[in-house]
């Protein structure tokens, strides 16, 4: 079963992007994954874990925390 992962992420520039997006297909059985420069927030599914990607992403430098999803 797939797990959705959500992290907030500085996505400044299109190079940023381009980082992040590399980083994270080096990740082993994910499914999907794209990014909201909108809202910085990087989005993976497949068997991965928040603790893997955020750890790909502290690797190549970004601050990344798990997406909090609050609702008022």
């Amino acid at each position: 079963m797939a797990n959705l992962v959500e992290v907030k992420v500085g996505l400044h520039c299109d190079e940023c992007i381009k980082k992040i997006l590399k980083a994270i297909k080096k990740i082993e059985d994910i499914e999907t994954y794209n990014v909201d420069k909108k809202l910085n927030k990087v989005i993976v599914t497949g068997n991965v874990t928040n603790e893997e990607v955020i750890g790909v992403l502290h690797k190549i430098g970004k601050n990344a925390t798990v997406w909090e999803n609050v609702q008022c």
